[in-house]
């Protein structure tokens, strides 16, 4: 939750277990409507299997008005004792997002053809339409590959691999950036609806 403090993120957990945990967070308090004014629950459930991850979030509107959809991920990877310019990206088919000079998607895009390459001097910080779901990326080195699965419900995806830094992110989003403002990529959903999303993170 950009701009607000993790303090005032007041989660209940509701079920945990070794594997498992599910926990809610009710946005209704006058501060947090101070940030985002609209009322809804989140419920988030975290399962942990041997070789993946995976964290499943449902939205749940207030009964009073529609909510928009505006929430992501930033998953941050790397390959450990691999130079990051061996590592290899493999990256589906998308709509790579043009941006204007201060970074805002123009609302124009273009076709981005499936990539599978070393990193090697490349680097990322783009924004993404997703074609298809599920869909997979995946960064892969040295016997190991980690994949980040859209499941559902993540359109987006922003592709950050910093030059000169050991790490990548590879971000789910509902909505790309600036959606509030243009509207754009934007779901809204109508009092007491719901809007469910789900990722998994998987080690091989």
């Amino acid at each position: 939750m950009h701009g607000v403090p993790w303090t005032l993120l007041a989660w209940e957990v509701l079920n945990a277990g070794s594997d498992h945990l599910l926990a809610r967070l009710d946005w209704s308090r006058s501060d947090l409507l101070a940030v985002f004014p609209f009322r809804h629950r989140l419920e988030m459930k975290a399962t942990l299997a041997a070789d993946c991850l995976t964290l499943e979030t449902t939205l749940i509107a207030g009964a009073d008005s529609p909510v928009p959809v505006t929430f992501g991920f930033h998953p941050y990877v790397g390959l450990p004792d691999l130079p990051r310019a061996e590592w290899r990206l493999q990256l589906p088919a998308l709509r790579h997002l043009m941006l204007d000079r201060a970074g805002i998607p123009t609302g124009e895009e273009d076709a981005f053809a499936a990539f599978d390459a070393p990193l090697a001097d490349r680097h990322f910080d783009d924004g993404f339409a997703v074609l298809e779901e599920p869909a997979a990326f995946s960064l892969a080195g040295a016997g190991r590959r980690i994949t980040l699965e859209f499941l559902r419900g993540y359109r987006y995806a922003q592709i950050f691999a910093p030059e000169g830094k050991d790490l990548m992110a590879l971000e789910p989003m509902t909505a790309p950036t600036n959606a509030l403002v243009s509207g754009r990529g934007l779901t809204v959903v109508e009092p007491g609806g719901q809007f469910q999303a789900a990722f998994r993170l998987r080690v091989d």
